[in-house]
Order: C-alpha cells, then structure tokens, then sequence
C-alpha cells in the first residue's frame, strides 16, 4: 500500500463504505476496485438478491426494475453483515439500503455487527449519461443477460430511484457522510477522486 491508501486503510479499520449512483453509474465497478485496494469484502445487495431465485416475488420486482419491499431487504441482505468471515474485516457495499427509511437501518446494522457505515459514496452524473450508457451496453453486450437493464426497466429504476434513494443520498448529505463524486469520468478518474475525497474525510473525522 502507499501512504495514502495506508492512511485511509488505518481510518476505515473493520467499517464500511456504501456506494450509491444511477444505474450505469459505475457502482459496482467501483465497490469491486476499493474493495480491492483495502482487502474488504464487497457486498452488493442487488447480487444477492438476483441470486435469490427461490424467491418469485423478488424476481419479478427486480426484472421491472423496481425496489424490494424493505422487509423483504432486511429479511435476505442484512444477514451478510453478520457473517462470521466478515468479522474485523472492511466493508464496501454495493447500494444496500437504497430506498427511503433504510438508511437508519442500514447504519444500525453495520454498527452492530462491527462494520460502522464511515463514508457514502454518491457517484453523480445526469440521466443523459444513463441513456449514452445503456446504448453502448446494448451495443457491446458487456453486462450480461440483466433482465433490469431493459429499457422500461431503466424507466422504471430512475423513477425508484428519484422517488426513493435521493431522500436517502440527502439524509447520508446531512448526517455528513456523504462525497460525491463527478460519475461521468473515466473509471480510473472515479476511483481516484473516491481515494482522494476518503483521504480528505480522514482528517477531518
């Protein structure tokens, strides 16, 4: 590790980072890069829920786009927190708790199970950027068969997220955990202005 990445890596200890952004954002390119970087395990609750495939309900609110009852989010994800591999191990998580309300259960959850939330990354970019994004995906077929990265379901993933993840990016914005980052550069300029704002966080925390 250099100095800086020694330095963020002594500050994060066992906690967490969460990474949130538009679809097309880069989240889990990104999540996967600093996981990386720090040895932390990344958990994406989307994969652990499109994995899910005993669940019907969950299956189809996903393929629409759409976002899981919180019941449903506490009852299948946040049993990962807990898990005994994970223990005095770093976090970077993947939009968990992305719909209005979560937020608090989310920083409970990591609290209790010794991986205390200590940055929320915002990945921002306009919804011009998610539409260039998806014709160049449909166009290199790079993402796989995502049943969510049709287009009504892109439709439907910007209005959830409007309507239900903003009030939880504004809630983490005045909690002051919140960085946001410019999500439409290069994916090497995303992960080093992520590096560059969590080492600024660092001394000021």
């Amino acid at each position: 590790m250099n100095k800086q990445t020694q330095k963020i890596n002594h500050w994060l200890g066992s906690g967490s980072i969460n990474i949130f952004g538009l679809p097309f954002s880069g989240k889990d390119t990104q999540a996967s890069i600093i996981a990386k970087i720090f040895n932390s395990v990344m958990i994406s609750s989307g994969d652990i829920l499109r994995h899910d495939h005993g669940n019907k309900k969950i299956q189809e609110i996903m393929a629409s786009g759409g976002i899981i009852p919180s019941s449903l989010f506490e009852e299948i994800v946040l049993p990962f927190l807990s898990r005994g591999e994970l223990r005095n191990r770093s976090l970077v998580l993947s939009s968990v708790g992305r719909a209005k309300g979560e937020e608090s259960i989310i920083l409970h959850a990591t609290a209790s199970s010794g991986h205390p939330t200590k940055a929320v990354i915002f990945l921002n970019m306009p919804e011009s950027e998610v539409w260039q994004r998806f014709d160049e995906a449909q166009e290199l077929h790079d993402r796989g068969n995502r049943d969510d990265d049709k287009k009504s379901a892109i439709e439907k993933r910007l209005q959830e997220f409007r309507a239900k993840t903003l009030p939880v990016i504004n809630y983490y914005e005045k909690a002051g955990l919140l960085i946001k980052i410019d999500g439409t550069k290069s994916k090497e300029s995303v992960t080093k202005s992520i590096l560059d704002q969590i080492e600024m966080k660092t001394k000021t925390d």
